[in-house]
């Protein structure tokens, strides 16, 4: 497909995008088949197909790897960033199969990639270097591997225009989710915690999104300690089993990030088991049992999302909390969240017809909508200043 076939796409009556999403806790690819007509506030969405390939053993540990480790061999860097993109391609490939859908039946794949590093400036707190973000995973050799071509880099134009490149998730809530009359919380638990509050009025600008801190990243590394070889306490099973300690939730609250004003992100770089280490040592906690560590760890996510909540998004009065991502899946988190917001109503994304677990795949797929329809985006910098600015990076396929 060559790039005036790419540049026609946006005037076509609808468009087949398949949205690919690989998040912070490394689980697999998640893939989306969407097909788009309209723009902006007319957008339409239909989520034609959706699954998720797990990452072998093998896999995750490499990508693991690379984004916890301080320093990093380059050569395995630089092949990895191309090795992931065969894997995604290969996964791609199979799904189609699977489908029963050609590569020529999709018009373009929108590749958020693998994040492996997230630095924003109020974090690497280097004076003079601005707010920077990673992700791996050559677009170019997606696009010449599937034939399809590639819309990938969405984050690095939002920092290039002075804003932290996450989360981006207020400018896909905002086109398909919003709803007047409703004030909705959509809340997205990965390995962080992120909100879009759509205040249900219209013309209110672009909505506040923002990261609350941990969601289920500080579980999945702790399970560890179970010694049973799993990757995260699945259903809450093991945080079930504990009990809270409250010195050790208060010491894990007293990080500063909480307190920060939005917008703010974060990520496992500073919300780390050395953070949770620091705080276990502080409570006196440092030989707690694993079962109520998760039970600490999970009830810090709770806490923490819902103080945001109140303290940052200041709903009116009746509001709905749509939770998205891994976490949906945690009853014991999920209850501990209805518990923590009794002046809302919390259920699972499904309410709004959309795949909790396909959630983030769909919202990248709508931004490469975007991006062929010409559409740009606001971004607001570190001084207040707004910017307006397309976002994604074209890789054609040959």
């Amino acid at each position: 497909m060559a790039l005036s076939d790419v540049s026609a796409l946006g005037s076509l009556e609808s468009r087949i995008i398949l949205g690919l999403m690989s998040g912070t806790s490394v689980d697999g690819l998640d893939m989306a088949v969407c097909r788009f007509t309209g723009s902006g506030l007319h957008t339409q969405c239909e989520v034609m197909h959706f699954d998720s390939t797990p990452y072998s053993a093998e896999q995750r540990a490499v990508l693991l790897q690379l984004a916890t480790s301080p320093d990093v061999n380059m050569e395995a860097f630089t092949l990895i960033h191309t090795q992931l993109a065969h894997w995604h391609a290969a996964m791609i490939g199979q799904k189609l199969k699977q489908w029963d859908l050609p590569a020529s039946g999709i018009d373009v794949i929108a590749s958020h990639g693998q994040t492996v590093r997230h630095a924003p400036a109020r974090i690497h707190n280097q004076p003079g270097i601005p707010n920077a973000t990673l992700q791996i995973g050559d677009a170019d050799h997606l696009a010449y591997l599937t034939g399809i071509p590639v819309i990938s880099d969405f984050r690095q134009k939002h920092v290039a225009a002075g804003g932290e490149g996450a989360p981006l998730s207020a400018y896909g809530d905002a086109i398909l989710f919003s709803n007047p009359g409703e004030f909705r919380i959509l809340l997205n638990i990965g390995g962080i915690s992120n909100i879009t509050v759509l205040d249900g009025q219209p013309d209110s600008g672009l909505p506040l999104t923002f990261d609350t801190g941990p969601g289920n990243t500080l579980m999945d590394k702790f399970i560890r300690l179970t010694g049973d070889d799993a990757r995260y306490d699945d259903g809450g099973r093991v945080a079930a089993l504990g009990k809270v300690h409250q010195g050790l939730l208060q010491a894990l609250k007293t990080h500063p990030y909480y307190q920060d004003a939005p917008p703010k992100t974060t990520g496992p770089e500073l919300l780390s088991t050395t953070y949770v280490e620091e705080a276990r040592r502080v409570s006196g906690t440092t030989d707690i049992a694993v079962e109520n560590l998760l039970a600490t760890l999970n009830r810090l996510s709770a806490e923490t999302i819902a103080e945001a909540i109140l303290r940052f998004a200041k709903p009116p009065g009746a509001f709905t909390v749509y939770v998205s991502g891994g976490g949906v899946h945690n009853p014991v988190l999920m209850e501990n969240l209805a518990e923590a917001l009794p002046q809302g109503r919390v259920t699972s994304f499904a309410a709004l017809g959309i795949d909790p677990d396909a959630k983030e795949a769909v919202l990248f797929a709508a931004m490469a909508n975007e991006f062929l329809c010409g559409n740009r985006f606001e971004v607001t910098d570190g001084q207040g200043n707004s910017h307006w600015v397309s976002l994604g990076r074209l890789s054609l396929a040959d």
